[in-house]
């Protein structure tokens, strides 16, 4: 099991329609690229210097091989559509290893 988790700062002026947005729009396409089994969105509780408000976005999938798939698929295209968003975010991502849950 792999997750793969993008952590994005968003300026407080877009954040109710960016918010609105990943929650209506941006999470299901993810999923429906039938690459990811389910999406879990947390507000990272820490203020930032810069402002803004954290969250992170973590998306299962079943294998480091199902998320290539997602990398040359489909993430550019979905990674565009934030573009109303450009230049009020910053995000990194990462990819984690599930190795125990309990």
């Amino acid at each position: 099991m792999y997750i793969y988790n993008v952590t994005i700062n968003i300026e407080e002026s877009v954040h109710q329609t960016w918010l609105e947005w990943m929650k209506s729009e941006h999470i299901p396409a993810m999923l429906d690229t039938g690459k990811f089994s389910k999406a879990l969105m947390t507000r990272v509780q820490i203020e930032e210097e810069m402002g803004g408000v954290t969250y992170s976005v973590q998306y299962r999938t079943d294998s480091k091989a199902t998320l290539e798939k997602y990398y040359a698929e489909d993430a550019e295209n979905l990674r565009a559509q934030s573009r109303p968003f450009e230049g009020k975010f910053v995000a990194f991502r990462t990819e984690l290893e599930v190795i125990c849950e309990q």
